[in-house]
């Protein structure tokens, strides 16, 4: 009988998400609440069980409480044909030190691979919105012989300049280029290049060699795409994956292809409007491929005194008294009071809308009141004085904070 191939999950979870603040000031990104039910983590976590992959580490470190509350409460997984979903904080095994780069976490968490004795390891990143069956990439990984396969997401050439560039002759990678302003465009199409997703599948003796050789390099910050990624492009083994062959059961043609890099105020804005559409551009809906979590105790929401809510999901225990609501995601627990308008925005447990109040275009963290009368997202040059303000025009109030009248 031949041995099933064993592979290990390490997702990293230390990300401080200084672009998130103040959706950060209290937690760390991958918890950051989501789409009304979830947190950024729970996608990441989907995407590896759905694929059949039950062994997961997930390495914390930067206000991770909460994150490891979630983790630990949520994904339990039956120990019985020894799966798992456990939170590794950084333990300093190596020294007095915390992880000083995502590769650094790796290396000093090894004992993990040491006691699973994997035959491949699937690292990927924890605050992306996306669908992907990780199992096709470990195939295509497992087929070419390469060391590292690295996720490839296509997008226009002159975005390059936000994300890690993937250069490569067809499926070999030839340079990985951090964020450069003139990149050779694909060799199918050169108005494209390829944005590396963060997501890496290694040749488990492969990776152990790199993190080796990476700790003794005074030079290194101690990066997987900074550091260890290049150097195993020098080496010729590390290979491309396009996302776009990747296809998860039950996808849309609308949402198949899907991913979100939320790392900004702006673009986790966005992706929740995403959601919200007749059509959506990401479906939540997805039976075939869900997203975990695990739902509040709370009775199903309530719609009292003429209260409305059109195009806009709308979790369990909100009540909506005589408000209206277009085009919003509101999170469980939230109570709208009578003549409140809520346009555009994005809600989180617990908040509390006064009477009469307006709010648009806002992202309202867990807690936060907004009394009678109050306006926000009407005055931006007052908002500015009051709130923090995207680039965009998104008011943006952190966990429990209080409105102005």
């Amino acid at each position: 009988m031949i041995r099933e191939r064993r592979v290990l999950g390490i997702v990293l979870a230390g990300g401080e998400g200084k672009r998130l603040w103040p959706l950060t000031q209290d937690r760390a990104k991958p918890a950051v609440p989501f789409g009304g039910n979830y947190r950024l983590i729970d996608f990441v976590l989907s995407n590896l069980v759905n694929g059949g992959y039950t062994r997961i580490c997930v390495l914390t470190q930067y206000k991770s409480h909460s994150l490891d509350r979630h983790i630990t409460t949520t994904w339990r997984m039956s120990s019985l044909l020894g799966s798992y979903v456990t939170p590794v904080p950084a333990q300093q095994r190596l020294g007095p030190r915390w992880y000083t780069g995502s590769a650094d976490a790796i290396f000093q968490s090894l004992n993990l691979v040491y006691d699973e004795q994997p035959d491949y390891i699937v690292v990927f990143g924890a605050d992306h919105v996306y669908r992907m069956d990780p199992q096709q990439m470990v195939a295509q990984h497992i087929e070419s012989g390469a060391g590292v396969t690295v996720a490839g997401i296509r997008v226009p050439r002159e975005q390059s300049a936000q994300f890690g560039v993937i250069d490569t002759d067809g499926a070999r990678i030839t340079a990985f280029l951090e964020k450069p302003l003139d990149p050779p465009g694909l060799p199918d199409d050169p108005t494209q290049i390829f944005a590396s997703m963060g997501n890496y599948v290694f040749s488990t003796d492969v990776l152990l060699e790199a993190l080796r050789l990476d700790a003794g390099d005074e030079g290194s910050v101690h990066d997987m795409g900074g550091n260890l990624i290049p150097m195993l492009v020098e080496q010729g083994c590390a290979q491309v994956y396009d996302f776009a062959d990747n296809r998860v059961p039950g996808a849309t043609d609308r949402d198949r292809g899907y991913w979100r890099d939320v790392g900004t105020l702006d673009s986790y804005y966005d992706a929740h409007m995403d959601l919200v559409s007749v059509h959506p551009v990401f479906n939540l809906y997805n039976r075939e491929w869900p997203i975990f979590t695990l739902p509040p105790q709370l009775p199903p929401a309530k719609f009292v005194e003429g209260g409305l809510a059109q195009e806009s999901m709308v979790g369990a225990g909100v009540i909506v008294a005589g408000a209206t609501v277009r085009g919003c995601v509101i999170s469980p627990n939230v109570k709208l009071n009578g003549g409140a308008y809520v346009e555009g925005s994005v809600l989180m447990e617990n908040v509390q809308i006064g009477a009469r109040a307006v709010v648009r275009r806002a992202i309202l963290d867990k807690g936060v009141v907004v009394p009678p009368d109050a306006h926000i997202g009407v005055n931006l040059v007052a908002d500015r004085e009051r709130y923090h303000v995207t680039e965009s025009g998104v008011v943006v109030l952190g966990k429990g904070a209080k409105a102005f009248p």
